[in-house]
């Protein structure tokens, strides 16, 4: 099977399809709240899952990453705005220290190709 990167840098991918997966980077959002962060960061996964060739309706799984776990309630209803209500994907949400104090929100993504 072939592996194709979608937006390759020097340290990672955006997006790897491998068969018919797509793995997308974590992705980080821009903004002071967790409502600005998380909607940043779920614009970027829209961006990469069309650029593989899928969408948010083919979503398999979701990690997301929370700076603070006080932040769950704002994560969740920033979440609920942008998932698909007909496919839900598996999906945890761990506090984890993020790769810069000014990140609050991490989403992992994985989905399918049809």
């Amino acid at each position: 099977m072939s592996i194709k990167r979608i937006d390759v840098g020097a340290r990672m991918s955006g997006a790897v399809i491998h068969g018919n997966t797509v793995y997308l980077a974590g992705q980080v959002g821009e903004g002071a709240s967790v409502t600005d962060q998380c909607k940043s960061a779920l614009a970027e996964v829209d961006r990469l899952l069309a650029a593989a060739g899928t969408n948010k309706s083919k979503v398999l799984q979701t990690l997301i990453y929370l700076a603070d776990i006080s932040d769950f309630a704002e994560m969740n209803a920033a979440w609920e705005a942008w998932v698909d209500p007909a496919n839900t994907p598996a999906r945890a949400t761990s506090e984890a220290k993020l790769a810069a104090p000014k990140y609050k929100v991490e989403f992992i993504v994985t989905a399918a190709l049809d």
